[in-house]
């Protein structure tokens, strides 16, 4: 089911609006390349959260106010619409996941079946999650317990 602004996962709700259509934009992308779900959500938040970080809102803020009129809508190249390649790519399986278990909680890496580590508690895992993401410079997806995103973390 595509997504929309008024019609999206729960998990993006307290993201910031131009990060949240994104967000949509790339998750609505993977599922039409063939991603479940519950893989294109995660997947899409991470990238929207780069993207926002790579492209700051002052900078077309600025550049509109300075003038005092409104530039037309810039057309985006083609490298600026590439955002779905980027997520594809095998790149995208350096998240790690931090996620519920039977006995309490794990690191998991994306696109691996079974778990880099366990802990007895949430907060043992996100801060080994955080060690390691910094460590290897790639981004910690925590989720809820119910499995639900909660947020992530790109050192």
């Amino acid at each position: 089911m595509p997504w929309n602004k008024h019609d999206y996962p729960v998990s993006m709700k307290n993201l910031e609006p131009r990060i949240r259509h994104k967000a949509i934009e790339i998750a609505n992308a993977l599922l039409e390349d063939g991603y479940e779900e519950g893989r294109a959500i995660p997947i899409a938040t991470a990238k929207a959260e780069e993207w926002g970080e790579n492209h700051p809102e002052s900078q077309n803020s600025n550049a509109n106010s300075s003038s005092g009129k409104k530039s037309a809508p810039r057309q985006s190249s083609s490298t600026e619409r590439r955002h779905s390649e980027p997520v594809a790519s095998s790149k995208s399986h350096d998240n790690i996941h931090v996620v519920p278990t039977d006995s309490g909680w794990a690191i998991k890496e994306e696109g691996k079946p079974s778990y880099q580590s366990t802990f007895d508690t949430k907060a043992e895992a996100v801060d080994a999650a955080k060690a390691l993401s910094h460590k290897q410079n790639i981004r910690a997806i925590i989720h809820n317990q119910d499995g639900q995103i909660a947020s992530s973390i790109k050192s």
